[in-house]
Parts: C-alpha cells; sequence; structure tokens
C-alpha cells in the first residue's frame, strides 16, 4: 500500500513539473512572437530615422547652396558643395543612430543572457 501511495506522489510530482515546463515554454514563445512584432516595427521605424536623418541635411545643403549661388555666383556651384556637405552630415547622423541602435541591442542581450544565467 505504501508503494502505491509512493509511486502516486511521485506521479504527481512528474505531472506538475511537466505542467510548469509546458507553462515555461508557451510563456517564453508568447514573449518572443511579441518582441518580433515589436522588432518588425522597430526595423521600419529605424529605416525612416535612417532616410530622415540622411534626406533632412541633404536638402537642406543644397536649398542653403542654391541660396548661395543666387546671392554670391561663383566659378564652383555653392549647391552641389553644400549638397555634399548635406550627404555627410547626414551619413554621419545616420551612422551614429544605428551605433547606438546595435549598442541598445548588445546590452538588452547581455542582460538577458546575464537574467538566464542567475535563473538556471
Amino acid at each position: 500500500m505504501a508503494e502505491n501511495h509512493d509511486a502516486g506522489q511521485q506521479h504527481n510530482r512528474e505531472e506538475a513539473a511537466f505542467i510548469r515546463e509546458v507553462g515555461a515554454k508557451e510563456t517564453r514563445k508568447l514573449r518572443a512572437q511579441r518582441k518580433a512584432t515589436r522588432a518588425v516595427w522597430s526595423g521600419l521605424g529605424m529605416m525612416g530615422l535612417i532616410g530622415w536623418s540622411v534626406s533632412v541635411p541633404t536638402l537642406l545643403g543644397a536649398a542653403f547652396g542654391i541660396w548661395l549661388d543666387s546671392r554670391y555666383p561663383a566659378a564652383q556651384s555653392w549647391m552641389l558643395t553644400f549638397l555634399l556637405v548635406g550627404l555627410t552630415i547626414g551619413c554621419l547622423n545616420a551612422w551614429h543612430w544605428v551605433a547606438k541602435e546595435q549598442r541598445d541591442i548588445r546590452e538588452e542581450q547581455e542582460d538577458k543572457e546575464d537574467g538566464e544565467g542567475r535563473n538556471e
């Protein structure tokens, strides 16, 4: 009789462990799905941010160059000069944003790995 009772308790413990494991996997799956959705929108937002950070300085540089060409005509084109200056500033700006985003992602992954290491 005691053996049946012990076997029943062992079965209940195994069943409880199985239920906890399935619940943990489901939680991780749902969390990953939410992150994937956020990652898509975050990626689109980053593309927009990079596009604007390059195009706005480029267009401002071109507009300033056109204004300078109309006020102070010269042998060289101010518009082309400041278009290139604006493009350079825009590319540096985009590089800054991408580097910052990569740093944030790396730190988030390191924090996540540290958290998983403590839980195990």
